[in-house]
C-alpha cells in the first residue's frame, strides 16, 4: 500500500476514536525499517485499546496488512506494526516519560497532507467546487472600462478660475472709520463704588489760623497760700 494512503488512513482511525495530540513523523532518513511513525494519547486503558483496535480494523479493510500488536493486556502503551509504519498509542504520562518525539522528531509531517489524502473524501474536497450561479461568486466579472467626463463652457470656466478670485467663506468684520469716538459705557464696580463714594458724611471743615493774626496767649497765674 502506497504510504501516503496508509497515514491517512492511520490518521482518519486515530480520529475516529477521539485520539489526542495525533504526531506523525518521517523516518525515511534515520531507519530502512519503516518510512512512518505515529504518535497519539489516549485518557484510559479501554481507549487506547480502542485506538489500536480502529487502526487495525481500517488499515484491514482497506486491504494493507497488519504484522502484529503489542500490549494490549495492560494498555498503557500499545504498538500496531503496519510494516511501512509504525503507531504507538500511549497514555499520557508513559508518553511524556518516553518522549518518543525527541528520538524520531526530526521531520514532522503536517496532518493537513497526510489526512484523506487517498480516500474518497480526499478526492471529493480537491476537486473544485460548482458555484451557483444565482451567487455573486459565480457570475462572471465583467471588464471596468475608465468613463470619460465631458467638460462643459461652464465647467470650463469654473476650474480656469484662479483660486484667489474664489469668495472667503465668512464676512470680515466692517472695520471702525478713523476719527470716530466710541462710548463705551461704565462698568457695574465703578458704578457702585461711585454710589458708596456719595453716601459718605461730608468731611468737617478746620479752620486754619491767618497769617497776620498773632497766637493767642494763654497767662496761668499762680496763687499762693497763705500760711496760718
Amino acid at each position: 500500500m502506497d504510504i501516503k494512503k496508509l497515514q491517512s488512513l492511520v490518521v482518519d482511525a486515530l480520529e475516529d476514536v477521539k485520539a489526542q495530540d495525533i504526531a506523525l513523523f518521517d523516518t525515511t532518513h534515520l531507519t530502512s525499517l519503516f518510512d512512518r511513525i505515529a504518535i497519539a494519547s489516549g485518557t484510559s486503558n479501554r481507549q487506547t485499546k480502542a485506538l489500536a483496535a480502529s487502526v487495525r480494523d481500517k488499515v484491514k479493510a482497506a486491504g494493507g496488512d497488519v504484522y502484529g500488536m503489542e500490549g494490549e493486556d495492560t494498555g498503557e502503551w500499545v504498538l500496531v506494526d503496519l510494516g511501512d509504519m509504525i503507531v504507538h498509542i500511549m497514555q499520557a504520562p508513559i508518553r511524556a516519560y518516553y518522549r518518543l518525539e525527541e528520538i524520531w522528531g526530526d521531520k514532522p509531517v503536517k496532518l493537513g497532507a497526510a489526512k484523506r489524502k487517498s480516500t474518497k473524501e480526499g478526492e471529493e474536497a480537491a476537486a473544485p467546487k460548482k458555484v451557483s450561479s444565482h451567487l455573486a461568486a459565480g457570475k462572471k466579472a465583467v471588464d471596468a472600462s475608465p468613463v470619460i467626463e465631458k467638460k462643459t463652457p461652464a465647467r470650463k470656466a469654473a476650474a480656469a478660475k484662479p483660486a484667489a478670485e474664489k469668495k472667503p467663506a465668512a464676512k470680515k468684520a466692517a472695520a471702525v472709520p478713523a476719527g470716530k469716538t466710541i462710548k463705551v459705557g461704565k462698568t457695574k464696580s465703578a458704578v457702585a463704588a461711585a454710589e458708596a463714594l456719595k453716601a459718605l458724611p461730608p468731611k468737617r471743615k478746620v479752620a486754619k489760623p491767618k497769617a497776620d493774626e498773632a497766637p493767642v496767649k494763654t497767662v496761668i497765674k499762680r496763687i499762693k497760700k497763705v500760711e496760718e
